[in-house]
């Protein structure tokens, strides 16, 4: 098992990240100087000035608020109420320090001091993708989202995205349903999951991989922090997966950022008429990402003989496939490819409303169909090849 942080190191970076004008690139510059001890917070302004992004202004100021023992006392009860608030989340502290630390995370301009994770650390180290998408999801994204996913967790990629509703929420449910990791990267505290209050998927995400934030616990959700939170998502993997996005959007921003730290982008094509493909649409057609149509046109850009991997045999198997009635059998014939209106579906199967609404529930439990508005039902992503 991976060790985290020490506490002494874990309360260093806390009171550091209380200094105004000390962000993580900052931070990591004082690091570097005068590693992790104790010895950093009794620096002086003109040993401060030696470090790359001091001015004499900040400088100084940095220096008086580290001499004043008014100032130290509030930093450090402050930081260890978070230590605290960790303890009782059962959640880590893991920084820059430890092992547990996403090595491609460290690769970036300015990666975060420390991480809260709740769940397990060691998830952060594997080989990972994020997939990303606008929380206004069609019913082609979310088939294309379970699709690539299903096939990414087949060949041993974690799945990273950010819990927000739509596309991210797709990734992470189906990561979780073929037995895979799925790592959620918060713009907030790991304790204020908002998007899924009641609790139905974040702790499956919690006992299958990690929620991580470089937020404090108690962090509200603010939209300042969401751009800082992309960069991470883009950071920690070898790259990122646009489905749908219109051309503003946090998916956007994630793919800049992904971009910008040397990563690779992908995008799913989509109709030039759907705003929800106006962002990908535009990203493979100014050449700043692939346009992929399966997951073996990613591993190809990843990996020498990445598609190989295809070979793989999927994390679910076979045998997990429930087993299904004749009705059952009847209206998945029905339903095809495409959405079906339920009167469609009761017209093509001879089945009455009422029957038909039971064995519909039942296709829902064996998550082998999903409901979507205006009474229309389409089949999930098959488990197998």
């Amino acid at each position: 098992m991976i060790t985290t942080a020490e506490p002494d190191i874990a309360q260093l970076l806390l009171v550091l990240a209380q200094l105004p004008g000390i962000g993580p690139s900052r931070t990591n510059n004082l690091l570097t100087r005068f590693g992790p001890e104790q010895v950093l917070l009794s620096s002086t302004a003109e040993a401060l000035m030696q470090v790359p992004g001091f001015g004499e202004t900040l400088a100084r100021e940095t220096a008086s608020r580290l001499s004043s023992r008014t100032w130290m006392d509030n930093a450090r009860q402050k930081a260890l109420e978070q230590i605290d608030r960790a303890g009782r989340l059962r959640a880590w502290i893991v920084t820059l320090f430890d092992a547990a630390y996403p090595p491609l995370l460290k690769e970036i301009c300015d990666p975060p001091p420390l991480l809260f994770v709740r769940g397990n650390p060691e998830a952060l180290l594997g080989a990972s993708l994020a997939v990303v998408g606008t929380r206004k999801a069609t019913s082609y994204g979310k088939q294309a989202t379970e699709l690539f996913c299903r096939d990414l967790v087949s060949c041993g990629f974690s799945i990273l995205s950010g819990l927000a509703y739509g596309i991210d929420m797709t990734a992470h449910r189906t990561a979780l349903d073929h037995g895979g990791t799925t790592i959620a990267v918060l713009g907030c505290g790991v304790d204020t999951i908002y998007t899924d209050p009641v609790g139905r998927l974040w702790p499956h995400i919690i006992e299958h991989g990690a929620i991580i934030s470089e937020e404090w616990i108690g962090t509200e959700p603010s939209p300042g922090n969401f751009p800082r939170r992309n960069r991470l998502i883009s950071g920690i993997t070898l790259g990122t997966l646009v489905v749908e996005s219109d051309i503003k959007g946090g998916s956007m921003i994630t793919a800049a950022c992904a971009l910008e730290q040397n990563r690779e982008v992908f995008a799913v094509p989509g109709s030039i008429f759907a705003r929800t493909s106006r962002g990908t649409n535009q990203l493979i057609q100014q050449s700043r990402a692939k346009p992929v149509l399966s997951v073996e046109d990613m591993l190809t850009e990843l990996l020498p003989q990445g598609s190989a991997l295809l070979k793989r045999p999927s994390a679910v198997p076979s045998s997990s496939v429930p087993s299904l009635n004749p009705e059952e059998t009847s209206i998945i014939g029905a339903i095809g490819e495409e959405s079906l209106h339920i009167d469609l579906i009761a017209e093509t199967t001879g089945l009455s409303i009422e029957s038909l609404m039971v064995h519909l529930f039942e296709l829902e439990m064996k998550r082998i169909i999903t409901q979507e508005p205006g009474q229309l039902f389409r089949k999930r992503i098959s488990g197998s090849h």
